[in-house]
């Protein structure tokens, strides 16, 4: 009697997936942040070419959409700028968007020049000492909690750790939401982006002094409603953080109260 044969069980398919809308937002967003990180460093200069689509996109490993979606992300905010005949051409720096939250990351974190550091800390003191202030005026119980949630968290960790630094940006952000501002609350990413760039800046240098003291008289001022004290304890608090970057002790006159 014949024995039946036995089929082989078929191998199964390999499934080829096409990468997620997710995946493809990741792609050309880092592709972007690599290539404004150039320009923003002076690898590209203002009216040079960036490399063509098909050449950028073999070099980069990645498909000539990802690399034209990247492009659109450094037009938006200013770099480039797509000329028929001449290709992507980096714009004039006077053209950049600098506080764009991306733009800005991209500056700090790639050793900033001593100017650009000095014109953010100007901003700084311009415009933070006006929120402290509003904010002691402002303040609402929430705003008040998350103030003092945040610096209970700062005072839990190392200072310049990574959840220091977190609970420190948390601080001003709520800082600019107790100001009740809506407009003066879009500034909020400069300012922790700032924060962030001070921190990792302490962290690389070694440099251990501890900031907590400083934001706890300046919430203790805006909890006060004291808004001449708040914005006297933000521009210390300011005058402080400079001079752990720049090394030399400078602080500002105290506003007349």
């Amino acid at each position: 009697m014949q024995a039946k044969r036995v089929s082989a069980s078929p191998r199964p398919r390999k499934i080829t997936r096409r990468p997620t809308e997710e995946l493809k937002t990741r792609l050309h967003q880092s592709l972007a942040r690599e290539l404004g990180t150039k320009i923003v460093t002076g690898e590209y200069q203002p009216g040079e070419s960036l490399p063509g689509e098909i050449a950028a996109s073999q070099h980069h490993h990645v498909s000539r959409n990802a690399y034209r979606e990247a492009v659109r992300i450094l037009a938006a905010k200013g770099l480039v700028e797509s000329r028929q005949k001449a290709g992507t051409l980096v714009t004039d720096r006077s053209r950049w968007n600098l506080l764009d939250p991306d733009v800005l990351l991209w500056t700090l974190s790639s050793d900033p020049p001593s100017e650009f550091r000095d014109a953010l800390f100007e901003l700084r003191s311009i415009v933070e000492p006006a929120a402290a202030s509003l904010a002691a005026q402002r303040r609402s119980e929430q705003s008040l909690i998350a103030m003092e949630s945040a610096l209970e968290e700062m005072r839990g960790h190392d200072p310049d750790s990574p959840e220091g630094e977190e609970a420190d940006e948390r601080f001003h952000e709520a800082i600019f939401m107790a100001a009740g501002n809506d407009v003066l609350r879009r500034l909020a990413n400069i300012i922790s982006a700032s924060v962030r760039f001070v921190a990792q800046f302490k962290r690389e240098q070694n440099i251990d002094r501890d900031t907590w003291p400083d934001h706890k008289a300046l919430f203790e001022a805006i909890r006060a409603g004291r808004s001449s004290h708040a914005y006297d304890a933000m521009m210390g608090l300011i005058a402080h953080a400079r001079e752990d970057i720049e090394g030399a002790p400078q602080m500002p006159p105290a506003r007349g109260r």
